[in-house]
């Protein structure tokens, strides 16, 4: 069976990394992905290692399951025949901004008169209702004003970013969230809209979830952060011979904690006896079972919590986890032939359906690869394309 999004078009013209995931994931569920580049191409097809000039390692971890097209928006026979794209597309996706897209002609007005059915969806730096609006934006720089690299300041005493492209990747999600949400109304309607998801706001909800804290209320009931991530022994436990993660976190299983370590009175310390009472005094708790849990081996207490049904688990290196048993067992890193990079590894899609399979029907397109396939069912004739291709127009 096809995957659950089969059937759904979307013209993706979004480059780095927030559009390309959420592209891909929607691509991974059976969308037909319409990839539009301009004649250099999406930038991360040269970022990182590489065996092909346009097909390095960053491109090819967010571009499967798409087909490639190269536009040159500049010229009107790109132009229209994006245009004519549209007119059978249900998602028109781009992280431009606002105002580029205006001067090329394809704002969300000018698109959706054309095509009323169509899920219109702008990733924008910050929302165009504020002074903000317009403004460019990468990941780091959201990091910097969603308060991300302060959370880091109160850990480590300097700011710095997560080493990880976390709020291109979590708007990438949400972007999938929110294209899916107007495609279900539209089977309400029969009208596509507007959606626009803007990083910063965004990001600023993703932390705010938690570390809005005290000042939920009004007048607030104490600081912003939320006091258990923020405690400087939230981290992995040191052992004997290594370190490992745990969360004893109900008051069973604290219990159960206190007594294998020899620490039974603990669990009626007034610092220790209920969820409320552990996370006014996170520091005392973290800081005790630090101390407890270094006398062990990692192994030992592996086996130990286990057997107290208390979630723990290893520090697993980055170059460990495609052997990791559980990942081996389901077959999460799957080794692929690429027509024309060979040999590559690609990481499993998640979601499991259990009627319409997620599934990596494509492998990463080549720059324009499929221009003519695309254009073709545009509508345009053979030699309609070979004018684009002798103007510059596509490839």
């Amino acid at each position: 069976m096809p995957g659950p999004l089969a059937g759904v078009r979307v013209l993706d013209l979004t480059s780095v990394v927030l559009g390309p995931l959420a592209t891909q994931t929607m691509g991974d569920m059976g969308a037909d992905i319409v990839k539009i580049e301009g004649p250099a191409g999406d930038t991360t097809r040269y970022t990182g290692p590489k065996r092909s000039p346009d097909m390095s390692a960053l491109y090819m971890g967010l571009n499967r399951n798409k087909r490639s097209l190269v536009l040159d928006l500049k010229q009107n026979a790109a132009k229209d025949a994006l245009w004519r794209l549209i007119d059978t597309a249900d998602v028109f996706l781009h992280s431009i901004r606002p105002q580029a897209m205006d001067r090329l002609g394809f704002g969300h007005n000018a698109v959706l008169a054309r095509n009323e059915r169509i899920v219109y969806a702008g990733i924008h730096g910050f929302r165009m209702d504020g002074p903000y609006a317009g403004r460019p934006a990468y990941d780091d720089v959201i990091q910097g004003l969603s308060g991300s690299a302060d959370l880091m300041a109160r850990l480590v005493g300097e700011p710095r970013y997560m080493p990880t492209i976390m709020a291109d990747k979590t708007c990438g999600l949400v972007t999938v969230n929110a294209v899916l949400a107007a495609l279900l109304e539209r089977e309400k309607s029969g009208r596509g809209q507007f959606v626009e998801i803007p990083m910063f706001e965004t990001m600023v909800a993703f932390n705010m979830a938690d570390h809005i804290f005290g000042y939920t209320f009004d007048p607030p009931e104490g600081p912003m952060g939320y006091s258990r991530v923020l405690t400087p022994s939230r981290r992995p436990y040191k052992t004997l011979d290594g370190y490992i993660c745990l969360l004893a976190y109900t008051d069973i299983q604290w219990v159960r904690f206190w007594a294998e370590v020899g620490r039974p009175e603990l669990k009626d310390d007034t610092r220790f006896d209920s969820l409320a009472s552990r996370s006014d005094n996170i520091e005392a708790v973290y800081s005790l079972a630090g101390e407890c849990i270094a006398a062990r081996s990692t192994a030992d207490w592996l086996e130990t919590l286990a057997r107290l049904e208390i979630p723990c688990g290893e520090i697993t290196e980055l170059e460990s986890l495609p052997d990791d048993p559980h990942l081996r067992a389901v077959g999460f890193f799957r080794k692929e032939d690429h027509p024309s990079e060979g040999a590559i590894t690609v990481p499993d899609t998640t979601v499991q359906f259990s009627r319409t399979p997620a599934a990596i029907d494509r492998l990463q397109p080549n720059l324009g690869e499929h221009g003519t396939e695309i254009l073709r069912e545009a509508g345009l004739s053979d030699d309609e394309i070979d004018q684009m291709r002798a103007s510059g127009a596509t490839t």
